[in-house]
């Protein structure tokens, strides 16, 4: 198994979308059930039985707001396995520590399928195996200037459009560091590493593709630096522990997925003690290079899984998130479908991985 890099820059890598890799991958894309599997409409003459089934989510969001919000994933994934050959008595959901605790699990074969970002995926890759990509709904901002993002609020989706990435954004507060970096940024000046430096930050494990790596990898390039060298840096356990903190002036800058302002839009005055709209007390200070999305993976040390399994679990996702049920369920973490993956979609984020060993 690989491990974590030492220090606190041991990072795996998620969602890479770098250039060379991702070019074909960095527009929308096509999801459909039908047209990634041909669906099995009749039960198989006879069937595999399976105990339990475990699967296991990363706690990018409330763990409780992730269990409850998946549990019918339970009987959705057992209706669309047994009409595949499957018979499962049980299945399991659990919601890891940290993303690193999945892809440990992953590796270690205590769970069989984990829905895990592409930079988990690509850190563990040596006990877990990617078999779809998540796609998402596209969203009305895509530039890579960030004041064109404060100039277009909000943030909203396109319903008539998927993509196979989405970018991480460093979003500035309403404290007042935020706002000085956020006007800064409106009137089209650049921001330097002693304006970033002065700021307090809030990031997330070191693992998370948008809540780590891909903003590291933007102070990178723009300064020659990384989290790691900031004067001021917190680790939150969720994107929501993040914006809490922004609200309450606890931090000036959170790192985040480009859709993470609208997943907290109600709680940010209902429950984090936002004063206005998060669209009028947040803006974009900076936007990384887009990342590929999330995967379905599974374990190549689980006893239960083989080639056959594979491909029903393959089918059963595409499948269920073509259902008014499904698609409730997966929304939980934005995803709007899926689609059938390869390892070497992630070589972009492998790249990325070896260009944040050689900062260390």
């Amino acid at each position: 198994m690989k491990h974590l890099f030492a220090g606190v820059l041991a990072i795996g890598l998620l969602a890479g979308c770098s250039a060379n890799n991702n070019a074909a991958n960095n527009g929308n894309v096509n999801n459909s059930a039908a047209a990634n599997s041909a669906a099995a409409t009749e039960q198989p003459a006879s069937s595999t039985a399976i105990d339990v089934l475990k699967v296991s989510f990363v706690p990018s969001k409330d763990p409780d707001q992730i269990i409850t919000a998946t549990e019918p994933l339970k009987e959705l994934l057992k209706k669309q396995l047994d009409t595949k050959g499957f018979t499962v008595g049980d299945v399991q959901i659990d919601v890891g520590t940290t993303y690193e605790a999945v892809g440990e699990a992953l590796s270690a074969g205590t769970t069989d399928v984990g829905l895990i970002p592409g930079g988990t995926y690509t850190l563990y890759d040596d006990g877990a195996e990617v078999i779809l990509t998540a796609t998402r709904k596209a969203l009305s901002n895509d530039s890579d200037n960030p004041k064109d993002w404060n100039d277009n609020k909000p943030t909203t989706g396109l319903d008539t459009e998927q993509a196979s990435y989405y970018r991480s954004l460093l979003i500035a507060g309403p404290s007042a560091k935020g706002q000085e970096l956020a006007a800064k940024v409106n009137k089209g000046e650049e921001l330097t590493w002693e304006d970033l430096n002065s700021a307090t930050w809030a990031v997330m494990s070191t693992s998370s593709s948008a809540g780590y790596i891909y903003p590291t990898l933007w102070l990178q390039e723009k300064y020659g630096k990384s989290l790691t060298d900031l004067a001021k840096v917190t680790q939150s356990d969720s994107y929501g522990s993040s914006f809490a903190r922004l609200a309450a002036g606890q931090a000036d800058i959170v790192v985040a997925f480009a859709d993470a302002r609208r997943d907290n839009e109600e709680k940010w005055t209902t429950e984090y003690g936002g004063t206005g709209p998060i669209w009028d007390q947040t803006n974009v200070i900076g936007v990384t290079q887009p990342i590929y999305n999330d995967t379905v993976s599974v374990s190549k040390n689980s006893p239960i899984m083989n080639d056959e399994l594979k491909k029903a679990l393959q089918e059963s996702f595409m499948e269920i998130a073509e259902t008014p049920e499904g698609k409730e369920v997966i929304a939980i973490y934005s995803h709007e479908g899926y689609k059938v993956a390869q390892s070497s979609d992630y070589d972009g984020e492998r790249q990325a991985q070896e260009l944040i060993r050689s900062m260390k």
